[in-house]
């Protein structure tokens, strides 16, 4: 009789937290429409869009639950604003400070 194991001892899940990083936003989003599309996957604590030349386009939603924010990057990877897809991922703070280095 063989037992098999389900959790492979070098399968990596992928980082899931409260913050995701949106990338391919419409230049003008208003936080308003930020807010009702995320809204509607939880409560939010806070959303932080990008002004700046380099940062237009992104943003960053933080939730107050953790399974909010998988919800969200399962329903919104690839939702239509405005004839762009957007580009849903975690927050991962070492990808993040390697690439502003």
């Amino acid at each position: 009789m063989t037992t098999i194991s389900l959790r492979k001892g070098n399968t990596r899940l992928p980082p899931v937290n409260r913050v995701l990083y949106v990338r391919n936003l419409p230049f003008n989003i208003s936080s308003e429409e930020m807010y009702d599309i995320f809204g509607k996957y939880g409560a939010i604590r806070q959303i932080r869009i990008g002004t700046n030349k380099d940062t237009r386009g992104t943003a960053y939603v933080v939730y107050e639950d953790i399974y909010d924010a998988k919800t969200a990057v399962d329903h919104l990877s690839g939702f239509n604003v405005a004839n762009r897809y957007l580009i849903v991922l975690y927050y991962q703070q070492a990808k993040m400070s390697k690439k502003s280095t």
